[in-house]
């Protein structure tokens, strides 16, 4: 039986490396509980790492728990109350109609406790699966963030003390900007929140209470030392309370979506602020099982890479992908940006070494030139063609897949036999032969994949992806649509690690890919929510961030 749950597959975006299969989307995490306001950010699907922002869904007891245990104790309790930051402003967040919150002190830290805990809670459970440099993390919770590096969304290198207040700030610009407009949408007064979300936090601070009573402390007391400065029970009411009401109208709201009107001139302006993103490059990558393998593979490759495909069956491990290899499509990525290697699980080339990315900075550096070769500890890539704007066009495409019928759901389709492989092939002939018999129209096409497709995204639309861009869809896949001299109604048999795909040329478009990459950054829908939060500005007082909670497991 073959699996059938390849639609993501499909949409890889990425890589595959010599034994790893493509990796599935993460689920749409769960809403954040109250106490723990959830970051924006979000896993993409072509990567196995955990992006540093990890507001995470925990109980806030355990919270608490975590943080006495990594900074009250090492810290003896020593810490001031410093009743005065609920009064000094540490944000202050304005919507576009000039009505405005000024956040103070004590909530940045509140928040901010939250946010230091997940991440060593989370760091510290991957580390212990011994996934922790697979995922990428890179900090030292016993040196100063403010010594330690990393790399933001926008690929700069900033310090791990400015990457937590960013995404702390975030946190707090997201919350309340939906919290704003859920007093505005409840005529001006603040909603109600359930009577369970209310039993929750009364719970939780009556664990707290109990807690710091072992040590001889008030509640507030307890939650200052524990929390951060200004951190007493009355500010944890309320922003508990305001995150819950933030998060029962994002729910409330969830599934509505607002028109955007986007002029060329918007993009314009993106396309002149992030050219660098927006750059391609042609490339064959191979990902060698070992150092010593790569630095043989670079030493044998020939100086116009005509051995690249002989090398890469060379040293690809045993089993299907040696046979994969052999399909010189299958090391190559065509109009591969940055993005699409960047923090990649398969290629040692994306990866980040204290927020630098080396390999990606050779590859995009303006000094390359078509067959230029460089070896990335157990990466080796050989350049096709040097970054530039990709001035192609998005292209529709049709296809039908066809999948080794193996005996389970469970068997990977990559495990599947050499019997299987050639049932699915001889297969994917006879359609050929019988789209061949007939009027060999896209629409005649379109019935075959009713009829026989496995890709379930795309069967009731007839096997048809419009307006698809490089790097969206699954490697050779990929390739095949935007090799060269392609022509509409080509058709065709690509081999995948999904299967084997009948292809159909539709087209290209007139839109540019560049283009079409703005547009996706820049999208004319987005939801309500994004909506809100866009409204909002989150503008940080330099007097107030003095007083931030930062290293709080370091003496300073």
């Amino acid at each position: 039986m073959a699996n059938k749950d390849l639609n993501n597959d499909l949409f890889t975006g990425g890589s595959i490396s010599d034994g790893e299969k493509e990796t599935k989307k993460t689920k749409k995490p769960k809403k954040a509980n109250a106490v723990n306001p959830k970051s924006k950010k979000k896993i993409s699907a072509n990567q196995i790492k955990i992006i540093k922002s990890v507001i995470a869904v925990v109980l806030v007891v355990g919270i608490l728990a975590a943080y006495v245990g990594f900074g009250v104790v090492r810290k003896g309790f020593i810490h001031s109350t410093l009743q005065w930051t609920t009064a000094v402003t540490g944000i202050t967040i304005k919507g576009e109609d000039g009505d405005k919150i000024h956040i103070p002190v004590s909530t940045y830290n509140y928040y901010f406790a939250q946010y230091y805990n997940n991440l060593r809670s989370t760091q510290e459970a991957y580390e212990a699966s011994g996934l922790g440099a697979l995922l990428g993390y890179n900090v030292d919770f016993d040196k100063a963030f403010s010594t330690q590096h990393t790399t933001n969304d926008d690929g700069e290198k900033i310090t791990w003390d400015q990457y937590m207040q960013d995404e702390v700030v975030e946190s707090i610009h997201h919350t309340y900007a939906l919290y704003l407009q859920a007093i505005k949408d409840n005529e001006g007064k603040e909603p109600s929140i359930t009577s369970s979300q209310q039993k929750e936090i009364d719970e939780a601070l009556d664990s707290y209470r109990e807690a710091g009573a072992k040590y001889g402390y008030t509640l507030s007391g307890y939650l200052v030392a524990a929390m951060g400065k200004g951190v007493t029970e009355s500010v944890f009411r309320r922003e508990a309370t305001r995150a819950y009401i933030a998060s029962n109208y994002e729910e409330e709201i969830e599934d509505e979506k607002v028109t955007v009107e986007r002029t060329d001139e918007d993009y314009a302006e993106y396309k002149k602020a992030h050219e660098s993103d927006l750059m391609a490059v042609n490339v064959r990558i191979f990902q060698a099982q070992s150092e010593e393998d790569a630095e043989d593979f670079k030493a044998e490759l020939n100086e116009d890479g005509s051995n690249f495909t002989e090398l890469a069956v060379k040293y690809a491990k045993d089993g299907f992908y040696k046979k994969y290899y052999e399909d010189e499509s299958a090391s190559t990525y065509l109009y591969a940006t940055r993005a699409n290697l960047t923090g990649s699980s398969s290629f040692d080339i994306g990866k980040a070494d204290d927020g630098d990315y080396f390999g990606l900075d050779w590859l995009f550096s303006g000094n390359r030139k078509a067959g230029d070769s460089y070896q990335y500890e157990k990466c080796v890539v050989y350049v096709l063609s040097p970054a530039a704007l990709p001035e192609i066009g998005t292209i529709n495409i049709r296809h039908i897949l066809i999948q080794p019928e193996t005996k389970d759901d469970k068997t990977a389709i990559t495990d599947a036999t050499d019997d299987q492989w050639a049932a699915a092939l001889k297969k994917a002939n006879s359609i050929v032969d019988e789209f061949n018999a007939g009027k060999k129209t896209a629409e005649a096409f379109g019935k075959l994949a009713e009829k026989y497709t496995a890709d379930d995204g795309s069967k009731k639309n007839g096997g048809l992806y419009e307006d698809v861009y490089p790097g969206q869809m699954i490697q050779t896949f990929n390739n095949w649509c935007f090799a060269d001299g392609r022509n509409e109604g080509d058709v065709a048999i690509v081999k995948t690690t999904v299967g084997y795909h009948i292809m159909y040329f539709g087209g290209t478009n007139e839109l540019p890919v560049w283009e079409k990459l703005v547009q996706n950054e820049l999208p004319t829908e987005i939801s309500l929510e994004e909506s809100i939060i866009d409204s909002y500005d989150a503008k940080v007082s330099w007097f107030g961030s003095r007083y931030f909670e930062k290293d709080v497991d370091i003496d300073r």
